[in-house]
């Protein structure tokens, strides 16, 4: 039975789908589903829900939490989808204990409630939110805190790792905007990190990149240029660019990392703040791809995504699905509770985006690695590359990334150009 919570928030546990239809007569606009798929067989799932909403002429939200691994980015997805409404919602899991969880907590995250009045808010409405209270006193005490920034154009997530004590932060993986139908460039994702430093009060110790990016521009330099802080990746970088040196045809590419101002070597530390950091090596993806583990932070990238969307591939040049599983496998190494926080997230089932999760969720969870070796590993990954289509702006981001995000310089006109090898990666899915 659905609770009203307030005038356009109704929260409850799962419905008959052809109830949908007098969700809509009773003035609905929108349904938010926090169940992951298959928790039973009873179940309708997540596309079918959609298709029924779709029927029903309401919007529909899939945000799939368990109770053990609600990270922050669940909650604002849940406080976004109700902004977005444009009249009731129905929000609902199994029984509604998640959905009024992530609805608490959104509130608590606003500053509309406090941490303490969390359990009377549970029990007003029948629900034990005891595991909220658990969750905000793990949130509370981390270190560092992590704020992701989600590029929808490039489905890349951008990092801001802070300390508490110090109020010093690091910047991870920026992205600079680019269209490749127009050849327009921006710094819409760049200022709003900025702003974000600039309403916490933070100092900008580093500006990391875990390896070049063929996705999206790096905006590192550009960042360089407003904070002054450094701009660091892994020493391994002067193989990528002696590779892609050569497949633009490029002799005047410096291929000796002077690009950045720091090249980080594995095992090694820094700080930020008071909090230790140090650096693994996690090639195979690409030749130079490295992992940033800050405290209790691991930012692992283009190595493993979510566990519903499993690995990264390994067949852009220098890539190696041998070496990726072998990267995989230190990662997974770290103590289980260490959170670990991907550079992509592709919304698998159309859900909202999602990019924390733990070694141990991980271990359980992510069917790339769950009761799999490295040979059953490297035929799973290397056939589904072979099916894969290069990523649209490879050929674009990469001559711009091996410099560190420095665009082409202008040419006598004012304008500058970027250089397009033809057929230069041979055996690319079309």
């Amino acid at each position: 039975m659905a609770i009203e919570v307030t005038d356009c928030i109704w929260i409850g546990p799962q419905l008959d789908l052809r109830e949908f239809d007098e969700l809509k007569r009773g003035g609905f606009d929108t349904i938010i589903n926090v169940r992951r798929d298959n928790e039973d067989a009873t179940q309708p799932g997540s596309q079918a829900e959609a298709e029924a909403a779709k029927r029903a002429g309401l919007h529909y939200q899939f945000i799939p939490v368990g109770m053990d691994a609600i990270t922050v980015a669940d909650v604002e997805a849940f406080a976004t989808a109700i902004g977005k409404s444009n009249g009731k919602v129905f929000a609902h899991c199994k029984s509604g204990i998640r959905a009024m969880l992530l609805h608490a907590l959104a509130l608590v995250e606003a500053g509309r409630m406090q941490a303490f009045e969390l359990a009377a808010f549970g029990r007003k409405y029948g629900f034990d939110l005891s595991a909220g209270e658990a969750w905000l006193a793990r949130h509370n005490a981390q270190r560092p805190q992590v704020k992701g920034f989600f590029d929808p154009r490039s489905s890349s997530v951008q990092y801001v790792v802070s300390d508490p004590a110090t109020g010093r932060c690091a910047i991870i993986d920026p992205v600079l905007d680019f269209d490749e139908k127009s050849g327009a460039t921006a710094t819409t994702n760049a200022d709003t990190i900025l702003k974000y430093i600039e309403d916490n009060e933070l100092t900008v110790e580093w500006i990391l990149d875990t390896h070049p990016h063929a996705d999206h521009f790096s905006a590192a330099h550009y960042l360089k240029s407003k904070t002054g802080a450094p701009t660091v990746i892994g020493e391994k970088v002067v193989d990528v660019q002696k590779l892609w040196k050569g497949i633009y045809n490029w002799p005047a590419l410096p291929a000796d990392g002077s690009q950045w101002d720091r090249l980080f070597a594995d095992g090694e530390t820094f700080s930020v703040g008071s909090i230790e950091g140090s650096v693994m090596f996690s090639p195979g993806h690409t030749l130079a791809s490295i992992t940033y583990v800050i405290g209790d932070a691991a930012f692992v990238h283009d190595t493993l995504f979510q566990p519903d969307s499993g690995t990264a591939r390994a067949d852009f040049p220098g890539g190696d699905a041998h070496m990726l599983w072998r990267s995989i496998q230190a990662i997974l190494s770290l103590p289980d509770d260490v959170r670990l926080f991907t550079g992509h997230d592709y919304q698998p089932g159309g859900r909202a985006p999602q990019w924390e999760s733990t070694v141990g969720e991980q271990k359980r969870r992510n069917a790339h690695i769950v009761d799999t070796d490295e040979e059953k590993f490297v035929t799973l990954r290397t056939g589904r590359d072979k099916t894969l289509a290069m990523p649209k702006l490879i050929l674009h981001a990469l001559q711009v990334n091996v410099r560190g995000g420095r665009l082409p310089e202008p040419e006598d006109n004012g304008r500058r150009y970027l250089k397009i090898p033809l057929d230069a990666l041979d055996g690319a899915a079309w």
